[in-house]
């Protein structure tokens, strides 16, 4: 698991509340079928990750396959840390 991904379900695990560990949270599992991520959830939990990673979401272009799964948004945070580095 990545410094990424780990950092992600960290945020999640936090979002979900007690009883829920980074390392309980599969990172292909659906957040909303598996874990019931709700639409207050997803905002704190996306408000969460700019928080953890220091950048700003680009709403605009976040779609929600790429919150499908955890294995998928740390790809999307990763493309966007790439593009950021340069």
């Amino acid at each position: 698991m990545s410094d990424t991904e780990f950092t992600i379900k960290t945020v999640l695990a936090g979002v979900l509340g007690p009883g829920f560990t980074p390392e309980q949270i599969a990172s292909d599992a659906d957040l909303v079928e598996e874990y019931g991520l709700d639409s207050l959830q997803t905002i704190s939990f996306l408000l969460g990750i700019e928080d953890a990673f220091d950048l700003e979401l680009d709403y605009e272009t976040l779609e929600l396959d790429h919150l499908r799964s955890v294995g998928q948004f740390t790809e999307y945070v990763t493309s966007i840390n790439a593009f950021a580095a340069g």
